[in-house]
């Protein structure tokens, strides 16, 4: 079959877009298993790992087609529309009611990259009877690296967070279906027989438009499943996966499967974590938050009427926005996102500390664990090195640590990276009954007599009647350590060789 130029372009633009969806699908599945199991890193790494060798077995497969090329090149287009429109769907549901996750990761990548290395090879055929085949290749090429461009821009800034990952992958399915109905269009008079394709696609058509507009439901019903309690809330934001449940007055916050804190006993970790740096410093007019955009940190900072003002900062906009609107969560910070005192940062805290000028009395870092290397660089000597710059002669830093029980190495290496900055090093721990024993390290860029801070911080905490857990009797307690959760010597963690990450990876974890 010869093609004219508009055929042939026809093909090309084709390649465009079916280039952007198999590259949409690798970081559609990439996305939904770093949301399931958490390790971006690891997942993004399999994915695209088995993605590229499927590639490579569909362009292999792809000499055994014989001609005529055409309808069989639209019935794989319309095949790969279902397979990766249904591939979130499958990956969501067979979670739960599968015993091993990675074989069904295997599958999709398996049928989606071997069906999308056929594209190529098939279309250089079709378009080489047409032309040479150096300005094919060329031409070929030049498409399918377009098309992997627009993809990769489109999938964070725009898809993924006004869709969320289910109803975009039944969106990248449809366009990829759409591909197939659109040549099969133009195509069908040099097609025998074409009914059996418009069948095909008919069927398949019905399923992805069906998955795209009750995909929200899909979600729903898949968020039902994953969480023991009633989902209350979910909702997707350009950065990250929120889950909201509720069970009799326990509310719950997951951030991309992760949980977060239990409205029952999050007052034990966020107690230690605030009033313990606070009533360690002699002033504490200026304070920086880094992370906690639901409120609660900062909730018990304002407690202290010492405070004057509180800058925080925190990278998802929607985050803050939701536990600054919803009545849940206005409830449990009380209101604080909305307090006078506060001024707040949408941006990524590294970056944030980096170009600071501002100096302050108390830095409270409540980031996310370092369970990847985006989060990891802000448990690094490097990063220590800048709060040090910012924070005030007098003041104090202080950082969630992780749990010394559940993560022992992980813990007593944040505590070595800080020792590695700061003179004084002050590690301290809680009972949360939700995550167990959890733990936090205090910095102080001068060095201070520890029997004379407990002595003060027992004085001290009577001035705050309200407290629910923390009082002079217990505080004392926080800065024992038993022997199994004792100090294991580490190596600092640095940006140029990022242990913490591995420590923690390694390190027995199961919040589900």
């Amino acid at each position: 079959m010869t093609l004219n130029k508009t055929q042939a372009a026809v093909l090309l633009a084709s390649l465009l877009v079916l280039s952007a969806c198999a590259i949409l699908y690798e970081l559609l599945i990439s996305t939904v298993s770093s949301y399931l199991l958490g390790s971006s890193v690891l997942h993004f790494s399999i994915t695209i790992g088995l993605f590229l060798s499927f590639l490579g077995v569909g362009a292999f497969f792809s000499k055994f087609i014989e001609a005529p090329l055409l309808p069989k090149f639209i019935l794989i287009e319309i095949l790969l529309g279902l397979a990766g429109g249904c591939s979130a769907l499958v990956l969501y549901y067979g979670n739960v009611w599968f015993p091993n996750y990675y074989i069904l990761l295997l599958l999709c990548v398996s049928v989606i990259g071997i069906l999308a290395g056929m594209e190529i090879p098939l279309v250089t055929r079709m378009l080489e009877q047409s032309g040479g085949l150096r300005e094919v290749i060329a031409q070929v090429l030049a498409f399918d690296y377009l098309g992997a461009l627009v993809a990769s821009l489109a999938f964070p800034l725009l898809l993924l967070p006004m869709m969320g990952s289910m109803r975009t992958a039944f969106f990248t399915g449809l366009i990829n279906w759409g591909v197939g109905v659109f040549n099969l269009g133009v195509f069908k008079d040099s097609i025998e027989r074409p009914i059996k394709l418009w069948l095909v696609a008919a069927a398949t058509g019905l399923i992805l438009v069906s998955g795209f507009f009750y995909s929200f439901q899909l979600v729903g019903f898949a968020d039902a499943l994953n969480y023991q309690d009633r989902v209350i809330l979910s909702q997707q934001t350009p950065y990250q996966n929120i889950v909201v449940t509720q069970w009799n007055k326990d509310t719950r916050l997951y951030l991309n499967g992760n949980l977060q804190f239990s409205s029952i006993d999050e007052y034990r970790y966020h107690e230690p974590l605030i009033h313990i740096p606070l009533l360690s410093v002699p002033r504490c007019d200026s304070v920086l938050v880094l992370g906690g955009g639901d409120g609660l940190a900062l909730r018990d900072i304002l407690q202290h009427a010492r405070v004057q003002g509180v800058d925080l900062v925190d990278l998802d906009a929607e985050m803050v926005r939701l536990c600054a609107t919803n009545a849940t969560f206005r409830a449990l910070n009380q209101e604080s996102l909305a307090h006078p005192k506060l001024t707040l940062f949408y941006e990524d805290a590294f970056n944030f500390v980096k170009k600071c000028s501002k100096k302050y009395n108390v830095i409270i870092v409540d980031l996310p664990d370092p369970s990847e290397p985006a989060l990891g660089k802000l448990y690094t000597v490097e990063f220590y090195t800048m709060l040090k710059q910012i924070l005030a002669l007098d003041g104090v830093v202080v950082t969630q640590s992780t749990s010394p029980f559940l993560a022992r190495k992980p813990f007593w290496c944040i505590y070595a990276t800080l020792k590695a900055v700061f003179p004084c090093v002050v590690p301290y721990q809680s009972h949360v009954p939700t995550f167990g024993q959890w733990g936090y390290n205090m910095a102080f860029p001068l060095k201070i007599n520890t029997d004379e801070l407990k002595t003060q911080l027992e004085q001290r905490i009577t001035t705050l009647p309200q407290l629910r857990f923390l009082n002079a009797q217990n505080i004392r307690g926080c800065f024992v350590f038993d022997t199994d959760v004792s100090e294991q010597p580490q190596a600092p963690n640095t940006l140029e060789k990022m242990e913490l990450v591995d420590l923690y990876t390694s390190s027995y974890w199961d919040f589900h």
